[in-house]
């Protein structure tokens, strides 16, 4: 009862650190999307926890993203007249999201479930605190993006915004990569129960986590010269992308695991001692000198 009472606590902390930042734009439309974000992530936590499956959990989450893109976007060209920059900046974070809802999707029907979520699953409390922190992830991930669209000018196109665009498109290229060169790998039968080392992987441990955050690092560039006042608070984006992939999923629950499998092999102990976890700078630098 206690655990429970905690995760909804969680729960209701994560809602409103996001709605709170949603307050601070000041643009009733931006607090409208984050709600529709959280929404939708409750409603389908429903049929989630009844029929005991995370299948359509991250799917999900790239469908929201779509969704109040799209929904900001369609406002503010009603509002005003055709933004290019709004236009150009939403294709890009729908771009991201088709590529990797359908990526995990695809992945998670292939291997027939995510291990992550098996202890989680039969707890109602913890499963629905999962996906309420989907919908801030969702929320706060795209914000500076939703504000900077739905602001009076829409995205400004100059400098910054350019700088911007070819951060995105390093990152997303980075991640891509990153996530061939491993499907690649693991279906390779001679590398069955093998760790990836080779390509980007040869110069960071997570090399697709690195670009997913170098890639909101250039959605918050993009947006930068369209806020003010509070709204800049909105770009804390790219760091809540490398705290949550760092401390809460992705590179802590992995790295854990790597060492449970390999951590006993020394090709594995000096893969570790050699190559950054996430930022490939080590070998990078080590290679300039030599």
């Amino acid at each position: 009862m206690k655990q429970s009472l905690l995760n909804l606590l969680f729960s209701l902390i994560a809602f409103s650190i996001a709605y709170s930042i949603a307050l601070l734009t000041g643009l009733q439309i931006i607090q409208q999307a984050v709600l529709i974000a959280f929404l939708i992530q409750w409603i389908l936590f429903i049929p989630a926890f009844y029929f005991q499956t995370e299948k359509f959990y991250d799917l999900t989450g790239s469908a929201t993203y779509i969704f109040i893109v799209s929904y900001i976007s369609i406002q503010s060209n009603f509002a005003k007249n055709v933004n290019l920059g709004n236009i150009l900046l939403a294709s890009f974070i729908i771009l991201w999201a088709i590529r990797l809802g359908s990526f995990l999707f695809t992945r998670i029907h292939k291997s027939g479930e995510d291990k992550r979520f098996k202890f989680i699953k039969p707890s109602p409390s913890r499963f629905f605190m999962t996906w309420t922190l989907q919908g801030m992830w969702v929320s706060i991930c795209s914000m500076c993006a939703l504000t900077a669209m739905a602001s009076k000018n829409g995205v400004i196109q100059n400098g910054f915004f350019y700088i911007g665009m070819l951060v995105f498109i390093a990152g997303f290229v980075i991640e891509i990569i990153a996530d061939w060169q491993k499907s690649i790998f693991r279906k390779n039968p001679t590398n069955k129960d093998q760790f990836i080392s080779n390509g980007l992987w040869y110069y960071s441990r997570h090399p697709n986590y690195f670009g997913e955050i170098t890639l909101w690092l250039g959605i918050s560039i993009m947006s930068f010269s369209s806020l003010s006042s509070w709204q800049y608070i909105t770009l804390i984006s790219p760091l809540f992308t490398y705290m949550l992939l760092v401390y809460v999923s992705g590179v802590r629950i992995l790295e854990i695991s790597g060492l449970e499998k390999w951590g006993h092999l020394q090709n594995y102990q000096e893969y570790i001692r050699t190559t950054s976890s996430l930022f490939p700078y080590a070998k990078l630098f080590k290679n300039k000198k030599s």
